[in-house]
């Protein structure tokens, strides 16, 4: 990696809002360096004390760090708490009656819960789960559409000590399936369905089928009826009804005080054979980083109303969604739907409708958003933001200068957040009151976050070179393992060659300033004559274009060049044909060989309406790369959104 070569150049800097400034927990870069310095000098005083103010606990720690085990390492180890108890208890009776949740469903109704019914559902539900014999270590996998339920069976699991598996309620029964046998789950929390863009989403069937094919260790199904429409099978002897099951349960529910390191949660990412890695996450280092990142980069207040636009079936939906913001107590907007239903103003109309003052979601929804031009948004009053974010993939520069200028209004900060399902949380981003941001840099590592770029042989490069992206010290709320193959965790994040630094599978590299670029995942780099290139750069040149809504890149084999460059792009309006399709092509290349030089060029363009993606809007590159090679898509295509696609492109 120590050769990848950089070749975008992004020179405008955004310094932070005085205002926001002001009164922003952390308001300066003084400020932002005196944390880092606290980290640098004093590592485990630095964690030790961020968690005794973060964290409710039952019993206190005396250990901060036991490295003795490494790569497993232990927080907090001989310290115990309970994660529903600091979302929820530790609230009340102060904010019993705020609004905890503002819940908009796929057909714009609208329901609150606040901290004391939060509570009370919770504990109902987790008496529930107590009167069928789940206790302590069980697992429980969820299966639901994102509605306040979801959050509620997380947290009810938490409170018993059970060990909760959300499942994305778009995947399909096999890939529900390989997840429940691969955790060994007791039971299964779903709906009869859910409402995806004005369509029923049949999720009871999906565990039906599941457990038909296989899944010997499930006892009991709970099914919320959340269509009613008697649309589902009920199993006698094995169903029951989530309402009858919380009916006549009492409103308090008397808390499991776990071990720091017992696990929260797993949770299920792709890998790059297809099969999925269960991440196992524990309860007081994961805890602690997904209260402190939403403090700080958020900067999230009392009197915010929040929205992050995550499922709760990935990890962003749960440090950014269930966790972090529970238990900072805040008001967060939860929604069922999809950003271009009823029309494309849906997130906007909300914005407006709900007061959002901090907002939250990927660069995938926004560059949609963006295609549809500026007329769009400009109908709402977005004034009440005061934050932006974006999560996911890297976010080209002219995607964010958009989400800047038409969504922000020019005076809200961008906190563009790099960080991954094993990371729990974020690791690089800027701290909105404290850190000059740059269009498609995530800027700098928090404080307490020891991350660099190397080489192969774990030796730093310098600036301006694109190497991996290692984390060397550990952090509280990194993976433990993968569930049931701990080889694979070793091997997949700290290879031998590395010094024991966990990699994170991705390029990147540093500017003069010291901020980080996110290059691509290390097997999207290209090596083109010779030269060694990240496929995000090149997909960011393509996006600056003013005909292109979306762009991604991969290579195929070359003959003489190594690997040729293969563009598959989306243009805002018609996707071109036949001689438009020809021109466009010539644009394309010759426009990327002015941003960013003719080694760029790609060797083949092909124009889809729409790009591979998983439900989480993540562009499957994996596929890509079969079709640039003439292919057929090979491995686990259960996450993928869009299936229709991949004939389009693969037709071309």
């Amino acid at each position: 990696m120590h050769n990848l070569e950089s070749i975008l150049t992004e020179n405008r800097v955004f310094p932070p809002n005085p205002d926001f400034a002001a009164k922003a927990r952390i308001g300066s870069r003084a400020a932002y360096d005196a944390l880092v310095a606290e980290a640098t000098s004093d590592y485990e005083g630095f964690w030790a004390r961020q968690a005794r103010e973060w964290l409710t606990w039952d019993q206190p720690f005396q250990t901060v760090l036991d490295e003795s085990k490494a790569p497993h390492y232990r927080w907090f180890g001989d310290g115990k708490l309970n994660a529903s108890v600091n979302c929820i208890d530790r609230h009340l009776p102060a904010k019993a009656k705020k609004t905890a949740i503002i819940a908009e469903a796929d057909d714009g109704s609208v329901r609150t819960i606040s901290y004391q019914q939060l509570h009370d559902q919770v504990a109902q539900m987790a008496n529930g789960l107590k009167s069928l014999g789940i206790t302590k270590g069980d697992r429980v996998i969820i299966y639901l559409p994102m509605i306040p339920e979801a959050s509620v069976a997380m947290l009810a699991c938490a409170r018993i000590g059970a060990i909760h598996s959300v499942v994305f309620g778009g995947f399909s029964a096999e890939a529900l399936r390989d997840r429940i046998n691969d955790t060994g789950a007791k039971l299964v929390i779903t709906a009869d369905g859910g409402m995806r863009g004005g369509r029923a989403v049949p999720l009871k069937t999906a565990v039906d089928k599941a457990i038909e094919h296989g899944c010997p260790s499930v006892e009991r199904v709970v099914m919320l009826e959340r269509l009613g429409n008697d649309s589902a099978t009920i199993v006698d002897g094995r169903d029951v009804l989530w309402s009858q099951l919380t009916a006549d349960q009492p409103t308090t529910c008397e808390p499991v005080s776990v071990e720091s390191e017992h696990p929260l949660f797993l949770l299920y990412t792709s890998g790059s054979t297809g099969k999925p890695k269960g991440v196992q996450h524990s309860t007081g280092g994961y805890l602690l980083n997904a209260i402190l990142t939403n403090a700080w980069v958020f900067d999230l207040k009392d009197d915010d109303v929040y929205w992050c636009t995550a499922d709760v079936g990935w990890i962003t939906g749960h440090s950014y969604v269930t966790y972090g913001p529970l238990a900072l107590g805040v008001t967060q907007v939860i929604f069922e739907g999809v950003p271009s239903y009823p029309d494309g103003g849906r997130f906007w109309r909300m914005v407006q409708d709900h007061k959002v003052s901090v907002f939250y979601t990927a660069p995938t929804a926004i560059r949609a958003l963006m295609k549809l031009g500026d007329e769009v948004p400009k109908q709402y009053d977005l004034s009440s933001l005061r934050l932006l974010g974006t999560v996911g993939e890297p976010i080209n520069p002219e995607a964010w200068m958009w989400y800047h200028r038409v969504i922000g209004g020019e005076r809200c900060p961008i906190a563009d957040t790099w960080w991954q399902t094993e990371t729990g949380a974020h690791m690089i981003a800027p701290l909105p009151g404290a850190i000059p941001t740059k269009p498609g840099s995530c800027t700098l590592p928090l404080p307490g976050i020891m991350a660099d770029i190397v080489d192969d042989d774990g030796a730093p490069i310098g600036p301006n070179q694109g190497g991996n992206l290692v984390i060397k010290r550990p952090w509280p709320s990194m993976i433990r393992t993968v569930w049931g193959d701990d080889a694979r965790f070793q091997r997949s994040y700290f290879p031998e060659t590395l010094k024991g630094y966990y990699l994170a599978g991705d390029s990147a590299r540093r500017d003069d300033d010291g901020y980080f670029w996110i290059m691509g995942r290390i097997d999207d780099v290209l090596n083109v004559s010779g030269h060694r290139l990240g496929t995000m750069e090149i997909e960011s040149a393509l996006v600056a274009h003013p005909a292109v809504a979306e762009a991604a890149v991969v290579g195929r084999p070359h003959d003489i060049k190594g690997e040729a460059v293969v563009a598959f792009v989306v243009c805002k309006g018609e996707r071109p044909q036949g001689a438009d399709a020809e021109a466009m092509i010539k644009t394309l290349r010759d426009w990327v060989a002015e941003q960013i030089g003719p080694i760029a060029k790609p060797d083949e363009i092909r124009f889809g309406d729409n790009l591979p993606k998983t439900r989480s809007g993540k562009i499957m590159r994996r596929l890509l790369r079969g079709i640039a090679k003439g292919e057929l898509p090979q491995g686990d295509v259960s996450t993928l959104e869009n299936p229709a696609i991949l004939e389009q492109l693969m037709g071309q």
